[in-house]
Formats: C-alpha cells, structure tokens, sequence
C-alpha cells in the first residue's frame, strides 16, 4: 500500500511544482524577452532495505525555452531588442553581473541608464551615465550616443556601449529574480558579433495558448493523484476492517 501512497505523494508534489512553472509562465507573456520555464521530471527509486519497490518523483532538469520572441517595433529611442543570439548585462540585485533580453531602458533623475525594474545597465566599463537635456540614441551595435536637446549645438557624444555577450545557453541558469548567469559564477566576455535592433522590444516566447492547455492537463493530474491517495486510504480502510473480523 506504502508503495502507492509514495509515488503518488511525490508525483503530486511535483504536478504543483510544475503548475507553479506554467503560472510565472503565464504571468509573463507580456514581459518583453521572456524565457519560458521548463521542468522534466524523471523517477527514481528509492534505496535501502525493504524499498526496492518504491519510487517517487524528482525534478530533473528545470531550465528555460531559449527559443527567440517576435521583435516588435516601438519607436521609442531606449527601447532595444537583441538582433538573434545574445543578451544585454546588467547589475542585478546582488551587485554582480546579470543577463536579460529585456531591452525596455530608462534613464534616472541622476542620469543613469536602466531597466524598467531599476536595475543598472553595464557597459564595457561598467554603469552608463547620460547627460542632462540630450536626446539618446543607440546604434546596432549597443554604442549609446548623445546630441543635447538645444538647436544650437549639434555635436555629438558617445557615452558608452551596451556590454553583449553570448555564452552558450547550457552554461547559463536562470535565477530566482528571473535574471540569467553563468553556472560557475563568472561573467562572461563581451561578444562583438551581438548586435541589437533599435527602436524595437523582443516579445516573450511563451505561447499562451499552450500554458493554459498544460494548466487544465495539471491541473487533471493533479485530481488523478488526489484519487489514488483517496483509492489508498479507501483500500487501508477496508484491509482493517477485514483484520479485525477476522480477528
């Protein structure tokens, strides 16, 4: 019976895990460079005296969909997209080098260049700071360039170039604030060949037709799961019951 109850505790355990993965998926289909989440899910079998038979559930290999978006064009001057392979650094939460394709900037009160979530967008030497009154620009190959706003002067200034790289994507792992780095730790070296389009965002590759067709397949297991457990506890019921007559 204890066999049962264990593979079917671990597989429901495991069918939330994955709910909870087509939920952030869902929750992001309008986030700009979005990467689906994936999990794969293997079993395995329990070791020690006694357990041969029991089996329970694990995730195995929860990565992302590194397929490409659609690029949508917006117009707007600090709006980029990554033309193809390739992702934008940026300074995450933690102080350290992060990846995204999320190329929707902003410019602070201060002057310094960030994501719409307020995190810092690096350069080749680090944050990039824009001058007051100047209108930005920024060329297919990530230099950011600035003219001011005045009619009477038309010079114009390089302030910087977006740091591109691109990894190779079994190296890198996405984190808990959505952010992707490199397993070991590292960052990784700026790529000349990554280009960016400007004037466009990329769109998430989450297809939200096929979220919600795998939220309603989860949601059926998970009431499959539920069943056995109740089938387990049904048959428990009745081999006492049969004990204790025959008792």
């Amino acid at each position: 019976m204890d066999r049962l109850i264990y593979t079917t505790m671990t597989g429901a355990s495991q069918v939330l895990q994955q709910q909870a993965a087509v939920s952030e998926n869902l929750a992001n289909v309008n986030t700009p460079g979005f990467r689906a989440v994936l999990n794969t899910f293997r079993a395995v079998p329990l070791t020690g005296e006694g357990l041969p038979t029991r089996t329970f559930v694990v995730d195995s290999t929860p990565g992302a969909d590194f397929a490409p978006g659609v690029l949508q064009q917006t117009g707007r001057d600090l709006d980029v997209a990554v033309n193809g392979a390739g992702w934008i650094a940026v300074q995450g939460q933690d102080g350290k080098e992060a990846y995204t394709r999320n190329g929707s900037f902003q410019v602070t009160p201060e002057g310094v260049l960030q994501t719409r979530t307020g995190l810092n967008v690096l350069g080749d030497g680090g944050a990039i700071t824009i001058p007051p009154d100047t209108e930005v620009t920024i060329a297919r190959d990530g230099t950011i360039s600035t003219v001011p706003s005045s009619d009477q002067v038309t010079s114009v200034v390089v302030v910087g170039r977006l740091k591109l790289v691109n990894p190779p994507p079994e190296q890198m792992e996405r984190g808990g604030d959505g952010l992707f780095r490199l397993k070991d730790g590292t960052a990784a070296v700026a790529d000349a060949n990554v280009g960016v389009v400007p004037g466009s965002l990329e769109s998430s590759n989450v297809n939200a037709v096929e979220a919600m067709v795998s939220m309603i397949s989860l949601a059926r297991k998970f009431d499959m799961q539920m069943k056995m457990l109740q089938s387990a506890d049904n048959n428990a019921r009745q081999a006492g019951q049969i004990m204790s007559m025959a008792g």
